[in-house]
């Protein structure tokens, strides 16, 4: 009997399988295609606002692809840098056809792992627990434990106006009869859809119409484990492009509309809020008179590009209208048309917090089968379902991110708690504590899980530690330290516009002051520093106030969250709960009552009558 099968090589499969492989469980991953394991069938691209900090954490966890976007990436830019740290995000342009080749090749050559090529046909179920999984052309497999990660594929239908189509993306197969084996089991199912633009081709465009958008000058990375040889050099990175709409592209769409298949009535599942088709732009939009599209290569070895933003369902021939409309565009070719994609996902409010079926042991759910959007989204509850399947099977106790440590944690904490009806997109601002989870400090919250969970080497773990010392070092030393007159710094000082002052400043406390840069206080002291060393001390000094207030805010929540509500409580019954929270709260069962305050429709009162009952019930 194999420890782990998991079904879906998406982003969400191949980290869940490899972190389960990388740990010594004996894993299965099943894939409709193996040239197609990681593919990106929508943006080229990996990162973004709060994605960019969710690859950051899925590398202190010790995930793969944080790696393989470094070392596949085509453009690198942070976003947000006119912002607070607490936005910052990174971004990458992918190429694509790179990105899901070394993928593959990591799954076939990693030990512990065996990836079929093949259609999961049944879940079955024994005694309310995982059994095995029934193959179109394998047969039945056994194992300890199972991670469903089906992505779009799941009961799938391709949408372009009229024409639909029973098939996954790029026309691959969809998986009809999973969808009905899990309903059988009891699961609740409910429709999603999601979209993506047209590809053109890169040759046919008049990039000189449109604007320039080029990659970071200086080294990028989203692995504390990439070097600066292992990616793209800086003048060789492939440039994206800007371009808008135009009146007549809004009045095609607008006079074209009933001919979409989200306005004609065909699309039957709720789509993306934050990032909506083009033609739901227009209509919610409806004063706004141009909207902006990137151009953004897919590929070396493709002479295509991406128009993000211009997702749509319209006919092939409106199709063509619309992009002949764009500036720039007026004699693109289109080498792909852009589709809607509805398919089947699983109501997360079924799932436990370490992504585990309430209803039936050793199932678990992860990836856009959740409910969420996005590659970033779908890793990061990949690895955190691996994890959480080997420290089931170890006898351990589960892993939680809280919403303080991890976007991730955020994430996993707003499916189980709150639901979704429409496909989950992270945003910075679903974070309350944005400002603990930076991009710069992901490791520092989150390297020692990885370690303890058997992702981080000894050897990176120890430099983490001897990084984390070095930090705390060099803060000493400003503290300690003195910037004397004699070096220049009072002419600095004034360029920033502080007034001429007497004497020598404190290091540390110059530091605090607004535009005062650390690397130039260093150069007047003499001193020399690694340059990510001083870049996180920084970010700690000149944050220090609002960092300890978020932290103060955070262990107040954590209060609550250390509160656990038994799973034998009848809700139904408890006195004076309102009769909409004794209704949710039966329905979602929450761990904790830091859990059960985020339920939408609690109120605080509720709370209070619950903290009364387990003082006196249990």
């Amino acid at each position: 009997m194999r420890d782990c099968i998991v079904v879906g090589a998406g982003h969400a499969g191949v980290e869940a399988a490899m972190s389960l492989a990388h740990a010594g469980k004996d894993t299965v991953l099943v894939t409709i295609k193996l040239n197609h394991i990681a593919k990106m069938p929508c943006n080229p691209s990996i990162g973004g606002p709060a994605k960019g900090v969710v690859v950051r954490e899925i590398d202190a966890l010790g995930g793969v692809m944080p790696k393989v976007a470094d070392r596949t990436a085509l453009q690198f830019k942070m976003l947000n840098t006119t912002k607070g740290p607490g936005v910052w995000n990174m971004r990458v342009q992918s190429d694509k056809l790179r990105y899901s080749k070394m993928m593959r090749d990591l799954c076939l050559n990693t030990e512990n792992l065996t990836v079929i090529e093949d259609i999961v046909e049944e879940v079955i179920c024994e005694d309310g627990a995982f059994k095995a999984v029934r193959l179109n052309k394998n047969g039945v497999i056994e194992a300890r434990a199972c991670i469903l990660t089906t992505g779009t594929y799941m009961d799938s239908t391709v949408m372009i106006s009229a024409d639909t189509r029973s098939e996954g993306p790029d026309g691959d197969k969809t998986t009809k009869n999973l969808s009905e084996s899990l309903r059988k089991l009891g699961i609740k199912l409910f429709r999603l859809k999601t979209g993506t633009p047209q590809r053109v081709l890169t040759t046919s465009i008049d990039f000189s119409r449109t604007k320039y958008e080029p990659g970071a000058d200086h080294f990028l990375h989203f692995s504390e484990e990439t070097k600066q040889e292992d990616v793209r050099p800086i003048d060789e990175q492939i440039p994206c492009y800007l371009t808008y709409t135009t009146p007549k592209t809004l009045e095609i769409i607008r006079a074209n509309l009933d001919r979409s298949s989200m306005y004609s009535g065909v699309v039957k599942g709720v789509g993306p809020r934050y990032c909506p088709s083009i033609e739901d732009k227009v209509v919610r939009f409806a004063d706004k008179e141009r909207h902006q599209l990137f151009l953004e290569p897919e590929s070396l070895s493709l002479d295509t590009t991406y128009i993000q933003g211009f997702s749509t369902s319209m006919p092939r021939e409106v199709q063509e209208e619309m992009v002949h409309s764009l500036i720039g565009l007026e004699n693109a070719k289109i080498i792909k048309y852009a589709y809607a994609i509805e398919y089947d996902a699983v109501d997360p409010l079924q799932v436990k917090a370490n992504l585990e079926l309430k209803d039936i042991a050793n199932l678990f759910i992860s990836g856009q089968i959740l409910g969420t959007s996005g590659y970033e989204e779908a890793a990061g509850l990949g690895i955190m379902a691996g994890i959480n399947v080997r420290r089931k099977l170890d006898g351990e106790e589960p892993f939680i991110l809280k919403r303080d440590e991890a976007y991730i944690g955020v994430m996993i904490d707003d499916l189980v708690t709150k639901g979704t009806n429409e496909p989950y997109r992270l945003l910075t601002s679903r974070a309350e504590f944005r400002l603990l989870l930076r991009h710069d400090n992901a490791d520092q919250r989150l390297l020692k899980y990885g370690y303890e969970n058997k992702l981080i080497s000894e050897e990176r773990y120890q430099r983490f530690l001897k990084k984390m010392q070095d930090i705390e070092e060099l803060k000493q030393t400003l503290k300690e330290g003195k910037v004397e007159r004699s070096s220049g710094i009072n002419e600095y000082l004034k360029q920033l516009g502080f007034e001429n002052e007497d004497g020598s400043h404190n290091a540390y406390e110059l530091l605090r002051r607004p535009g005062v840069e650390l690397d130039k206080v260093l150069s007047y002291m003499g001193i020399e520093c690694d340059q990510q060393i001083a870049r996180q001390a920084e970010i700690e000094i000149k944050y220090e106030g609002y960092i300890a207030k978020a932290r103060k805010e955070a262990d107040r929540m954590a209060k609550m969250d250390n509160i656990r509500l038994p799973e034998d409580i009848d809700y139904l019954h408890v006195d004076n709960l309102a009769l909409e929270a004794r209704a949710k709260l039966d329905k979602i069962r929450p761990a904790s009552l830091g859990q059960a305050s985020r339920i939408s429709g609690i109120n605080p009162s509720d709370i209070q009558v619950l903290a009364i009952y387990l003082k006196h019930c249990h």
